[in-house]
């Protein structure tokens, strides 16, 4: 569920709220019962942890790594293949 910030329009109390994104947005400040607004807040940044995100998924591949895979099989006839060179 995402995190809403609101902010009354009165007594400048801000607090955050968890939310569905289909319930209805708060109205009314829970300190002095006036209007409130919500924020557009920042959100929450992506962290990527763990080693291969990049060389796995997302990298261009070099033309390096199809070179060295093909020396590997050579040496190795009777060689499978390597079991990254299969996905």
């Amino acid at each position: 569920m995402p995190t809403y910030e609101y902010e009354c329009k009165s007594c400048a109390y801000r607090f955050e709220k968890f939310q569905s994104m289909t319930d209805k947005p708060l109205s009314r400040c829970p300190k002095c019962k006036k209007s409130l607004r919500r924020i557009i807040g920042n959100g929450a940044g992506i962290i990527f942890k763990g080693a291969g995100f990049y060389a796995t998924d997302y990298r261009k591949s070099t033309g390096k790594e199809k070179s060295a895979q093909a020396a590997c099989a050579a040496s190795k006839p009777s060689c499978q293949g390597c079991p990254s060179a299969n996905k």
